[in-house]
């Protein structure tokens, strides 16, 4: 009886590039023999879950593991073909990485003028587009949130049904505010920062901004020095100044019923995409996430910046090992000094605390396939796509520049959306492997499934399924389009699965920084 001829492997598996030493299982390989394209086979000798990688060239102790053609770790033992890539036998270690500032940049091909994408959104009278038109309740402290969430509530279920315009209402609480250094110190002029940028946001047609009283952010001074738009329906109020919760309660709900009228005045109407601004998130990444979903938003961030929007992402951890590469693209050597400045704030910030740049990836990303911060950092880089490298901002700092931007943030999903919300984003897309549940009022949030069986699995949280691009039914470029368009949809009033399911009123996390007093 005839043995049947061994699978071919490179069915089963994907190589990135010619230099790597390993592939990717695209679905789960069990033990035994592989035809090898050149002839020969190869002997799995693991069970190798989908999404790991397994190796296909001996790997030397202390030698380098290769995947994009880039360093993702060191051989912390001898790897031979066949076995099993993972955390038990590849380890973090620093390596010196070349920092050629702007050699990889190019002209950026612009789509004509009268041949750009558009979108239906909110022009508000400085001339700013919204995608949503929401009422905030902005805390300066902890000690506020109570009542801020006790005023929202009111203006829930059918409560605004009289006001088809208005989104809703937000109260944006946090743990912060108090038991901090003051103005000067950088946890205060962080948090101040970010909560003008949300102030600022043109999803946000009026706010009131609540405090306590006796916080060290004080809502007197906050509200004295920003600098926001004059048609902002802004009130100012402090539960001790008012008598007590109850009453703060009342006088809160009374004024955001004055503003309804005024906010529900609104109608979409054409507005080129150049105006967008699409924050770019990954969370929960798994060994996909590189291969299909953030690609594929890279290519729309490439789309948005050919019709002259700005794409912006950050997490900072989240592209140690690959900032070189971006680095290449910067626009200028002072962007380029700026990118590698903050590189090194994180190295000497986590020496401080004790830790290392490799406690990222998660227990979630590891059991995804992910070994190391080099290997997470190359997947979670191409949501930069492969236009230049326009500017860096710090945490919250508004965004100016047309193009690629890339903003300084922790690599905690909340607060990096925080932060670019913050910086101005009208539009967020999220890319997620294991299936992360998210919303960041008053923003859109997107969610991009890396592989189909999580999308299928958890479909009526993904927005759209690039796990396609693994399963042979799109090129990256084309899941690129299709997110692209989604993106335009939602900026024009489509609302997004995490609208549907009500996120986005507990995910407003400002960056703590400093000491807790």
């Amino acid at each position: 009886m005839a043995v049947p001829a061994p699978t071919a492997l490179a069915d089963l598996t994907l190589r990135l590039h010619a230099d790597d030493n390993v592939v990717i299982a695209m679905q789960d390989l069990d033990p035994g023999p592989y035809a090898l394209a050149g002839g020969g086979t190869l002997d799995v000798a693991d069970s190798v879950p989908r999404g790991h990688k397994v190796a296909v060239a001996p790997v030397a102790e202390g030698d380098p593991v290769r995947k994009y053609g880039q360093v993702i770790g060191f051989a912390s033992a001898a790897i031979t073909p066949g076995r099993h890539v993972h955390t038990h036998n590849t380890a973090f270690q620093m390596f010196e990485r070349a920092y050629d500032f702007g050699v990889d940049t190019r002209p950026t091909e612009y789509v004509p003028e009268n041949a750009r994408a558009t979108f239906q959104g909110i022009l508000r009278p400085d001339g700013r587009p919204a995608t949503r038109n929401y009422i905030g309740i902005l805390t300066t402290v902890n000690c506020s949130a109570t009542a801020a969430k006790l005023i929202a509530e009111r203006f829930k279920y059918d409560a605004l049904d009289d006001f088809p315009q208005v989104d809703g209402v937000v109260s944006l609480t946090h743990d912060t505010g108090c038991g901090m250094a003051g103005p000067g110190s950088e946890g205060f002029e962080v948090l101040r920062r970010t909560l003008t940028g949300y102030a600022n946001h043109p999803n946000f047609a009026g706010f009131l901004v609540l405090g306590l009283g006796c916080e060290v952010n004080q809502v007197s001074s906050l509200v004295e020095h920003w600098q926001i738009p004059a048609h902002k329906l802004t009130v100012p109020m402090t539960i001790q100044e008012l008598g007590g919760t109850k009453k703060t309660v009342a006088e809160g709900i009374a004024r955001i019923k004055e503003m309804l009228p005024d906010v529900n005045n609104v109608t979409r109407e054409t507005v080129p995409a150049s105006e967008l601004v699409l924050a770019m998130e990954c969370g929960g990444s798994d060994g996909y996430s590189g291969i299909t979903a953030n690609p594929a938003l890279g290519a729309a961030a490439d789309l948005l910046v050919a019709h002259g929007g700005t794409a912006v992402f950050g997490e900072t951890p989240e592209i140690y090992g690959a900032e070189h590469l971006l680095a290449r693209r910067a626009v200028s050597h002072k962007v380029g000094e700026k990118l590698v400045e903050r590189i090194r704030w994180w190295e000497d910030y986590t020496a401080k605390h004790g830790g290392s740049m490799d406690n990222n990836p998660s227990p979630g990303n590891k059991a995804g396939g992910l070994t190391t911060i080099l290997e997470k950092s190359l997947g979670a880089a191409a949501k930069g796509g492969t236009t230049n490298l326009a500017d860096v901002v710090e945490f919250a700092e508004e965004i100016t520049a047309r193009g690629l931007v890339f903003m300084d943030t922790p690599g905690y999903d909340p607060v990096n959306a925080t932060g670019m919300v913050a910086g101005g984003s009208q539009v967020l897309c999220f890319t997620t492997g294991r299936g992360s549940a998210f919303g960041c009022k008053p923003t859109p949030s997107l969610k991009l499934a890396t592989n189909t069986p999580m999308y299928e699995r958890m479909t009526d949280d993904m927005d759209l399924n690039c796990g396609i691009v693994a399963d042979g039914g799109a090129s990256v470029a084309e899941s690129g389009q299709q997110i692209f368009d989604l993106v335009l949809r939602v900026a024009s009033g489509e609302k997004t699965k995490s609208e549907e399911l009500g996120y986005g009123d507990e995910e407003f996390v400002p960056w703590q920084l400093g000491a807790v007093m």
